[in-house]
């Protein structure tokens, strides 16, 4: 191990942090989830080879466990930065916005964890069934599942808003 594990914190921290972000939709949740992941990581700090894709799959594992353990159906606060005073345009673009975090939340852990990891980290399914654990074509079937739902939130918008 090359690397120290502050010296890591201090090159990936802010990545993980949007990295968990993007999977709960909440600040303070991704803050919680990455330390509990990094907890448990610096216990295997001297015996972890490659620290980014570690860490990372730690993360993934308290998102998946978290939501697991979550007994309320509670949905990720909205992010309400940017509504005072904003033209139609960038209204338009935090409505937008919230609509696709109100969409996401409604996903099954499994759907939303794929699609994060597939659009947000930009990874293969290869690598996404490796982080998971199943196989390609179980992250083709989420990612399928989860982006029919997201189309089909997008059309109830859309029908809302007068859009065809």
């Amino acid at each position: 191990m090359s690397s120290n594990f502050g010296s890591y914190l201090e090159a990936d921290g802010a990545a993980l942090l949007r990295f968990a972000y993007v999977l709960t939709g909440d600040h303070h949740l991704a803050e919680d989830l990455v330390q509990e992941a990094l907890v448990q990581v610096h216990k295997r700090w001297s015996r972890i080879d490659e620290p980014g894709a570690y860490v990372r799959k730690a993360v993934l594992r308290q998102f998946l466990s978290w939501r697991r353990r979550r007994s309320s159906g509670e949905i990720p606060a909205q992010d309400a930065a940017g509504h005072a005073g904003a033209d139609v345009d960038h209204a338009d673009r935090v409505a937008d916005r919230d609509a696709l975090w109100s969409a996401l939340a409604t996903l099954p852990r499994q759907q939303r964890a794929v699609l994060t990891l597939r659009f947000y980290e930009d990874l293969d399914d290869t690598a996404i069934a490796a982080l998971i654990g199943c196989s390609p074509h179980a992250v083709r079937s989420y990612a399928s599942r989860g982006l029919a739902r997201l189309r089909e939130s997008s059309a109830v918008v859309g029908s809302v808003r007068g859009e065809s």
